[in-house]
């Protein structure tokens, strides 16, 4: 009996009893669709957030700063950071606040609760590459003026979707509520995502000392975040070195303060999701685990039931290696189907959880050759103690039962 011979009669038994072959997949079925599904999600999720990031520059700063640091009397405030700038041009190329405010968005009757509103000063925005920091661009209008930030006027520049779903695409000039104050829409942003209600699109720049006045708590001495541009890659880390000098100067701790260039932000968010994926592909693993008991439980239910058959198989010369490549072969197929169908289960899932909850999907073809293959092995390793049994019958003892 060669391999082909076991192949088909592998599926001549998965076909006799479709019932219990399906309910000893199921664990290798879920086990499989939830790793896919994980990957899928996790995958496409990375590759938005690097694609974000990948708008902003390899030349963008963040600072963070906690407090008056260790009996200290005074902040490190934007002036100061200012000075930086001045002092260091061949380094620093623009600094702002960047101040989330909290702040009611209303358009006549509307509300939008989930818009975010950003204070920022003129330099979010670059004239050289006539995008923000962040990478977003005009579609129309202007952005705000040092003179409106400097003046603290109610002027604001908006996402594509408030621009669509307020104003119809009709936003310029236009006024919009913020915390009950009317602001008027001096620009609208370019689309940049999929302008759905909470995206990276449902977004409001307004100049940052309004923000602070809206209680955004991070220009009030507890917390304060600035947005810092560099000259270029390579000098990204002398400009952090020099941010982070100044910082210490004041605070006298690194405890007070944070400064992370756009490459370790890429970085750290790359390995946080890494290791998220990691954690639930392995709690996902455990499905995988009980479908290989259940594969090997099963394994010996039909073994014992079918001892005659083994007996008489051996009675007519069949060799051991004969027999353990049959039931082997039987394992490794059910738990290939079972694989397969996961594959095709996540794949399914994954898609309808993007489409539900705009999640980008990522399906890797590698990832889902490694699962069936996986899948696979699972059958080998857990029907290799039933093959072995039924190998190892004695043929008088088996031809006993026919």
């Amino acid at each position: 009996m060669n391999f082909t011979q076991s192949f088909k009669l592998a599926l001549k038994s998965l076909k006799t009893s479709k019932m219990r072959a399906f309910l000893t997949m199921l664990g290798i079925i879920i086990g499989v669709g939830a790793v896919i599904v994980i990957l899928s999600l996790g995958n496409g999720m990375t590759n938005m957030m690097n694609s974000q990031f990948e708008k902003m520059g390899s030349n963008l700063i963040q600072v963070m700063t906690y407090g008056r640091g260790t009996g200290g009397t005074r902040d490190v405030d934007v002036e100061d950071l200012y000075e930086l700038v001045d002092k260091y041009p061949q380094y620093l190329t623009g600094v702002t606040p960047y101040v989330s405010a909290s702040a009611k968005v209303r358009y006549q009757t509307d509300d939008y609760d989930r818009t975010s509103v950003y204070g920022v000063s003129e330099a979010f925005f670059k004239e050289d590459t006539k995008g923000t920091m962040q990478g977003e661009t005009l579609a129309e209008g202007r952005f705000l003026s040092y003179i409106d930030v400097d003046r603290h006027q109610n002027v604001c520049v908006i996402g594509d979707y408030l621009a669509q779903t307020a104003f119809r695409g009709d936003a310029l000039g236009k006024t919009i509520s913020l915390g009950g104050v009317p602001y008027t829409v001096i620009g609208v942003l370019s689309k940049s995502g999929d302008s759905s209600e909470g995206s990276a699109d449902d977004v409001l720049y307004i100049p940052y000392e309004n923000a602070a006045r809206m209680g955004g708590g991070s220009m009030g001495g507890v917390s304060s975040m600035f947005l810092v541009t560099c000259t270029s890659r390579d000098t990204a880390a002398a400009a952090k070195g020099i941010v982070e000098k100044r910082l210490y100067k004041t605070y006298q701790s690194t405890d007070y303060y944070m400064v992370m260039t756009s490459a370790e932000m890429m970085d750290a968010m790359n390995t946080m999701m890494n290791t998220m994926m990691i954690v639930l592909v392995a709690i996902a693993a455990i499905s995988l685990l009980v479908g290989g008991i259940g594969i090997m439980n099963i394994m010996l239910v039909s073994v014992t039931e079918r001892t005659s058959e083994i007996g008489l198989k051996k009675a007519l010369g069949a060799k051991k290696k004969r027999i353990l490549l049959q039931f082997l072969t039987e394992a490794a197929v059910l738990t290939s189907i079972g694989g397969i169908i996961g594959v095709l289960t996540g794949i399914g899932l994954a898609e309808l959880i993007s489409g539900l909850m705009q999640i980008p999907v990522a399906i890797s073809a590698p990832a889902i050759i490694i699962a069936v293959v996986f899948s696979t092995l699972i059958g080998v390793i857990f029907g290799l103690l039933p093959a072995t049994k039924a190998a190892n019958l004695n043929p008088i003892d088996a031809l006993r039962r026919v």
